[in-house]
């Protein structure tokens, strides 16, 4: 074994950080995001998936200016204009991912990737969007299975901070930002009272019960900050700028959304309580048995974003197909809901197909379809502007070879974003090209 002295050893280990860095940029690919709409187009023959569960058949979607400015049917001459035959395919509104930490982490054992969680219980100041990473090589897999925007969240241990939407076709965060600071998310503390085991086997209820009042009072604690900054913000002048205050005014104003993440009916109803004392629209992100109360979430308007679905249910008395057919008991109640994709291992790009396989369990294709694209920016509060192919509303569509929820027939041709035409390709494709060709390998087709 060498021996190093002090700065040789420096040097050495510079030396092969360097290298590395040198490999890794070499390893990339070469996408670059679209430029704007510059000449108007028009998809024609195609059959439009709205979005609201309304199917056009032979459809002409007429693109300009980064908008949708008119959809007819059948056979329609356009002069002086682009024209994309679309025949036997299927256009679709761009797909949202509604609670991610993409761009936020990389890969979660290089700690230099990971930028989504800050130290302390109360950062409402907290911005995701300004660590959001454009340079992510996570994101051109996404827009290859049709999720063209996402809900940027940050994490933390009680009240995380401001969650922002994103395209995901970008030089940088400010090109990327859709919505800024739409949410303030809070992380429910667990009223679960689980089992305390050490060396000798379970040390009884007083770790447990001490566990839950501390729950207790970390969220006491939260609900005494909104409280004072309620009186904060009812002040004409202030003494002193607080930061954390300033940051939910928003939300007390009703001009934010609150973002509770919880799953179990305890901590829900805590989320309703919320609603009631500070006047701000509320949202359940995981929910798992939000179906048990879902007329009290409909009553108060609250809505749902489920996780993910491809779990196994929680409790033994459960039925085991429960996680795919919760998206139907809260829709049959009247419950809007959205459907998100939370799993680490895929990086979120099954979005469609937990979508359907809802699908097949109690909802329509069109009502399973708007879990990812209407309901989903209704509740992100960008509807206006996205989540339908509707005239006056941005161009984010898809076009697909099949049905864009079967993992069989999803075949995306094009992407548009805001009428730019986006790039499909990513890093995995170009290694499946390249692996192709040196074995000699048949071309499936991706």
């Amino acid at each position: 074994m060498p021996t190093f002295k002090t700065n040789e050893m420096k040097r050495f280990l510079l030396s092969i950080a360097m290298a590395a860095s040198v490999l890794w940029a070499t390893a990339q690919e070469t996408i670059l995001p679209a430029p704007k709409q510059t000449e108007p187009f028009v998809l024609t023959h195609a059959t439009v998936h709205v979005g609201n569960g309304k199917v056009i058949e032979n459809a002409n979607v007429q693109i300009a200016n980064g908008k949708i400015v008119e959809i007819t049917t059948g056979d329609v001459a356009y002069n002086d204009i682009k024209v994309i035959n679309c025949k036997g395919k299927h256009i679709y509104p761009g797909l949202i991912l509604s609670i991610s930490n993409l761009g936020l982490l990389e890969v979660p054992s290089v700690r230099a990737t990971r930028d989504e969680t800050e130290i302390g219980d109360l950062n409402p100041n907290v911005r995701s969007i300004v660590a959001y990473n454009t340079d992510s090589k996570v994101q051109r897999t996404l827009l290859a299975n049709g999720i063209l925007f996402a809900n940027i969240v940050p994490a933390g241990s009680l009240m995380m901070g401001s969650s922002s939407v994103v395209q995901l076709d970008a030089w940088n965060w400010e090109d990327a930002a859709y919505k800024v600071d739409g949410g303030i998310h809070l992380n429910m503390p667990s009223l679960v009272n689980r089992p305390v085991t050490g060396f000798f086997g379970r040390e009884g209820s007083a770790l447990e019960n001490d566990a839950l009042k501390r729950n207790l009072a970390q969220i006491e604690a939260c609900k005494d900050f909104l409280r004072q900054a309620k009186a904060y913000h009812a002040e004409v002048k202030h003494e002193n700028i607080n930061l954390k205050f300033e940051a939910v005014k928003g939300l007390l104003e009703g001009k934010q959304t609150l973002f509770v993440h919880c799953d179990i009916v305890k901590e829900m109803l805590l989320a309703v309580d919320f609603a009631k004392e500070f006047g701000c629209k509320v949202v359940i992100v995981g929910g798992i048995e939000s179906y048990r109360i879902a007329p009290l979430l409909k009553e108060h308007n609250i809505a749902v974003i489920l996780g993910q679905s491809h779990s196994l249910p929680t409790t033994p008395d459960d039925d085991v197909d429960l996680p795919y057919k919760t998206a139907a008991l809260l829709q049959k109640a009247g419950v809007l809901v959205a459907i998100n994709d939370d799993d680490g291992n895929s990086r979120f790009r099954n979005l469609p197909f937990n979508a359907g396989t809802a699908a097949a369990y109690g909802l329509t294709k069109e009502e399973a379809l708007a879990t990812v694209t209407l309901n989903a920016a209704k509740i992100l509060g960008i509807d206006a502007t996205t989540g339908s192919v509707e005239v006056g509303k941005d161009a984010n569509i898809l076009v697909s070879e099949g049905d864009i929820l079967d993992m069989r027939t999803n075949k995306i041709n094009q992407a548009f974003i805001q009428g730019r035409n986006i790039s499909l390709d990513n890093k995995q494709k170009q290694l499946y090209q390249r692996y192709n060709q040196k074995y000699g390998l048949p071309n499936v087709g991706m």
